[in-house]
């Protein structure tokens, strides 16, 4: 379908008669689908219904590539879920309340569950389409022209096991980072008080920082250090994501223009196969896992000024760090929750989806479970402890997206539920899901045709149809007992290190991760591209010799503060 200028006036037109026609149409629409919604129809009404809806949702899905239809098919989506959902609800009371109705304590039990798991699953689509509804797609902005106006920047690489053949390609390619040399820091944050490390940061004119303790891990590393220096603005790298020269210049003319701005975060990019993309021998053919969160989910949280703080590959301004009292050390996803109280302060957060940096992603499935089990734990810890439905200084907007992204990790229980569902009716004979087979078939699958069709077009390439159902389903039963208790006791668990760049101690097949350099020949699309570690000497260039006090090249590890 070719669109005409009428319709293009109609989508954007700054004409008071468009924005009153839009305004007509949004709220006839609302009205229209809220007295639909409600409407209570029999199974064959439903069914001419659901097919008349799912036809129309497809016709436009083929049709146009507009935003406007893509808005319209999240519309359809909400709609026909609301209508399932109204009428299972309504049907679940009528099924109790009925005399004529015969169940069980453990009918009850069963049927209360599924609909817990259903309402669930409604709630979270929900809070995902406002989460997703405008992605913000930032650009970068310009720097000064006069370099002197650039500000000082400290780059930290905080590391505990990781082994030096690995974090040493992070070390060398943040000195080469374009920028003034006078002017870029960095400093190995070791926890594992290595010497090869010290030896290494010597011999490349980095600078060292350990301490006496581990304690609060990465959070309590980077704080350790924090103190410790002294620059406007501050970096951070886990150890295995390299860098490209371009970083600081893509992100810092943000911080120049809104010097509101607390935060920005680039992307992850992982340039090694997941445990689902080797194992399932999709590597390159389907989208890494994170790639949905990195790719859609941050550029829509930056339309609403709530996006996430992912610990590495961003830029943090120092002040805002000062003013919440540095890196939250409370739960076990301290990113999030650093972003969450730099918003709480009033500082905005931004974020550029131009992958910057590239590391390796987990290696084993044991270690990509724990990874999540952390990042379950820590996010129900936040939910728990710094409620942002209830926490002050948030705007609506914000409490919506934090809460999304928190009970977003409270999926296991609900998952298990739908898993298990059908065994309950057909080994133990009990009823879930009263009602006439064809009316439940009438109301739900609508509902779940256009909430896939809706997702699918959202999401693109970001995500492939189904592949959520395969990485909840394999992780629910690890992470569900891990949230549970983090419900109950937010202060359970201990923050747990993903293991990293494993292949190369214990060997690998030949599907092992590829070297970094393989990112290296990925031009970016400001003409930059990663260096290749391979391109690296030692010693560093002289022009990069930040050390931690003086400026020269340091090799004395910094003692823990009394």
């Amino acid at each position: 379908m070719r669109e005409g200028p009428l319709f293009d006036q109609l989508q954007s037109g700054d004409a008071l008669f468009y924005k009153a026609l839009r305004f007509l149409i949004l709220v006839s629409g609302v009205f229209l689908l809220a007295f639909t919604g409600i409407l209570e129809l029999t199974w064959p009404q439903q069914i001419v219904l659901g097919i008349l809806t799912v036809a129309l949702v497809i016709w436009m899905d083929r049709s146009s590539g507009s935003y406007l239809v893509t808005l319209t098919l999240m519309l359809a989506s909400m709609f026909s879920t609301f209508r399932y959902g109204f009428w299972r609800v309504s049907t679940t009371l009528k099924f109790f309340l009925d005399p004529g109705s015969t169940w069980s304590v453990l009918d009850g039990f069963f049927i209360c569950l599924l609909l817990f798991a259903e309402i669930y699953a409604f709630v979270v689509l929900f809070l995902g389409y406002f989460q997703t509804l405008w992605p913000l797609r930032r650009t970068p902005v310009s720097l000064p022209d006069e370099i002197t106006q650039w500000p000082a920047v400290d780059l930290l690489i905080p590391t505990f096991n990781e082994p030096l053949s690995l974090v040493k390609y992070t070390a060398l390619a943040a000195i080469n980072i374009d920028w003034p040399a006078d002017r870029l820091n960095v400093y190995i944050l070791d926890d594992g008080k290595r010497e090869e490390f010290r030896q290494f940061a010597e011999d490349a004119c980095i600078g060292y920082i350990t301490r006496d303790d581990n304690q609060h891990a990465k959070a309590g590393n980077i704080n350790h250090a924090l103190a410790q220096l002294n620059a406007p603005y501050v970096v951070i790298f886990d150890c295995d994501h390299v860098p490209t020269r371009s970083f600081l210049q893509i992100t810092m003319g943000w911080f120049l223009r809104d010097k509101k701005l607390g935060m920005l975060q680039t992307p992850h990019h992982f340039y090694s196969p997941d445990p689902f993309e080797r194992n399932l021998d999709q590597f390159r053919t389907i989208p890494n896992e994170g790639e949905l969160f990195n790719g859609i989910v941050q550029d829509g949280n930056d339309f609403w000024n709530a996006t996430f703080f992912c610990g590495s590959c961003a830029v943090l301004r120092r002040s805002a760090l000062d003013q919440i009292g540095g890196i939250a050390v409370e739960t076990v996803t301290e990113d999030a929750h650093t972003s969450l109280r730099m918003q709480r302060n009033g500082w905005n957060t931004a974020y550029i989806n131009i992958p910057q940096a590239a590391g390796l992603a987990t290696e084993r499935l044991s270690g990509h479970i724990r990874q999540r089990i952390r990042w379950a734990r820590g996010m129900v810890q936040i939910l728990r402890t710094e409620n942002p439905l209830f926490a002050r200084g948030l705007s609506a907007a914000q409490r919506l997206c934090y809460f999304n992204a928190m009970t977003h990790f409270l999926y296991a229980l609900p998952r298990l539920i739908f898993l298990t569902a059908p065994l309950v009716y057909l080994i133990f004979g009990h009823v879930n899901l009263p009602g006439y087979w064809l009316l439940i078939f009438a109301y739900a699958l609508p509902h779940l045709v256009l909430a896939n069709i809706a997702n699918s077009r959202i999401q693109g390439q970001h995500r492939h149809s189904f592949w959520n159902q395969i990485y909840e389903t394999v992780l629910a039963p690890y992470i569900f007992l891990p949230t549970v208790l983090a419900l109950i006791n937010p202060k359970f668990g201990n923050f747990d290190v993903t293991a990293k760049g494993a292949s190369s101690r214990v060997g690998s097949s030949t599907r092992a991760s590829p070297s970094p350099s393989s990112f290296s020949q990925r031009s970016t699309p400001w003409g930059s591209s990663a260096p290749s570690p391979d391109s690296f000497s030692f010693p560093a260039p002289e022009r990069h010799r930040p050390s931690i006090s003086s400026r020269t090249c340091t090799t004395e590890a910094t003692p823990a503060p009394s």
